[in-house]
């Protein structure tokens, strides 16, 4: 069984689980185990709590015997560790609230535990989301199950090492400038960044508030689509949730018809910086679509070259703001000292981590007299512009397929001391949420035996549509089929 989770998809154990040939309690057991068994070598996971996800799985086994049906029952999920679960650390990945308990569950995850699904674990991740390569945390780097020497990407590194290392069929991810769509295109699974506002971000620790948005995780873009559908809606907890249509489409998630489908290729994705091998791994990719008879485009998106600059100074601005709520008087770590400012100045010292100082301190530059003009305002008037690229390009085309990193993974420790060659690592995943626009990453072929991602961008609430081109594109591929060797 442990076999048939690691190489296996979410839909075929659904499959089983409504067959009789698979038990929750069995599955969610083996799950456990295999955490148990590998994590000690990838570092992905914060916290478990076996007798409530047992306990769980019990209950959906009694639903699923009683004939009840739902692509989520009986599924064993991950979370990242900046979503609510009741009982369990929120630690965000960091000493100042590694030991906060949660008390009410995300509404994401909410629906979630309403469709059957069994949380098994929090999930590691960079410091409050901060970082792009999995090595941000208090709790130590998580490393990538393809090549233990290299990072798996970040921040959402533990959720996404969950899935490619057969942890669970499902997780969850935060995506606000790659999150879940930069370790996904490092670690070989397909993730989805939604239109913003189409998940509701209640219950989910705050980074950057225009910015953040929950990424579903699988191996594929049906299973993606399947935990995707139970969690969409309208929520009264997020002002900024909205409703997606088509969402009928996303149970048995029909792969697109590629027929006449325009691709447009940004030559600004594809110029210098980009590593030969990645750009022929995404050219062949986007030939898998141009044979079935979809027509490729060039176009122009001119302002990308401000999105590393614009999304950065948004960022750290807003990351300013959310973090001064964790300040030692509240909730989270305290450290005491003879003073209310001493008190949280050393909190604050020795709670966060270096990588969540300096961007608080950038954004508290961005933000002061004298500076805002001349960094937010004009960061805000880019995004506007950056987003009327976009619109611009979508008249002439349906999707954007693009690389969803310029290099496939690199070596633990390569860019930590060089904060701006980790942001470059970005430079492909950050247009999307300044313009707040639905995209993912899916398997798209490997180079050295390491994975690369292939990156498709569709216009705003095309979230249905971008999994279906994707389920196209794995019908007829099987880079997604393929699992790290120690799994095997």
């Amino acid at each position: 069984m442990a076999a048939t989770l690691g190489t296996g998809s979410l839909e075929s154990i659904c499959e089983g689980l409504r067959s009789g040939d698979l038990s929750s309690e069995a599955l969610t057991q083996v799950c456990l185990d295999t955490i148990q068994n590998q994590d000690p070598f990838l570092n992905a996971i914060t916290s478990t709590n076996p007798g409530s996800s047992l306990g769980l799985a019990r209950a959906a086994d009694i639903r699923l015997k009683k004939g009840e049906r739902g692509v989520m029952l009986g599924i064993p999920v991950v979370l990242k560790d900046n979503f609510h679960w009741t009982g369990l650390p929120v630690s965000n990945g960091s000493k100042i609230t590694r030991s906060y308990i949660a008390h009410y569950d995300a509404t994401v995850v909410k629906r979630l535990l309403e469709a059957g699904a069994i949380p098994i674990a929090k999930a590691n991740m960079d410091e409050f989301a901060m970082g792009s390569s999995g090595e941000y945390s208090a709790f130590g780097p998580t490393r990538n199950p393809w090549d233990l020497s290299r990072v798996p990407g970040g921040s959402s590194s533990g959720s996404i090492v969950s899935v490619a290392a057969g942890y669970a069929p499902f997780a969850l991810g935060s995506d606000t400038g790659g999150s879940v769509r930069l370790p996904a295109g490092f670690c070989n699974v397909t993730a989805l960044r939604p239109t913003y506002g189409v998940l509701s971000r209640y219950g989910i620790t705050a980074m950057a508030s225009s910015l953040d948005q929950v990424g579903p995780v699988a191996r594929t873009a049906s299973g993606v689509a399947a935990g995707f559908s139970v969690m969409t809606g309208r929520d009264a907890l997020d002002s900024t949730s909205i409703d997606l249509p088509g969402t009928e489409r996303l149970v048995g998630l029909k792969p697109a018809s590629l027929k006449g489908l325009r691709i447009g290729l940004p030559k600004e994705y594809f110029g210098e910086g980009l590593d030969p091998a990645v750009r022929s791994i995404v050219e062949n990719a986007v030939g898998v679509f141009e044979r079935e008879g979809a027509s490729i485009i060039d176009i122009s998106l001119p302002h990308t070259s401000y999105a590393i600059d614009t999304y950065y100074l948004i960022c750290t601005s807003e990351v300013s703001s959310n973090m001064s709520r964790f300040d030692g008087v509240r909730y989270g770590a305290r450290k005491p000292a003879d003073s209310l400012a001493d008190m949280m100045a050393e909190t604050r010292e020795q709670g966060f981590g270096e990588e969540v100082k300096r961007r608080i301190l950038l954004g508290a530059f961005c933000l002061s007299k004298g500076y805002y003009d001349a960094f937010y305002l004009k960061a805000l008037k880019a995004r506007t512009l950056i987003t009327k690229d976009f619109l611009e390009a979508f008249e002439k085309v349906d999707l954007i397929a693009t690389p969803v990193s310029p290099d496939v993974a690199f070596p633990i420790g390569e860019k930590t001391l060089n904060p701006l060659a980790m942001y470059l690592a970005d430079a492909y995943t950050v247009t999307t949420p300044l313009a707040a626009l639905p995209c993912l990453s899916m398997p798209g072929g490997f180079t050295n035996g390491l994975p690369v991602g292939v990156q498709l961008i569709g216009p705003a609430l095309s979230d249905v549509n971008l999994l279906e081109a994707a389920h196209a594109f794995q019908q007829l591929t099987d880079y997604h089929l393929q699992t790290p060797p120690n799994l095997n």
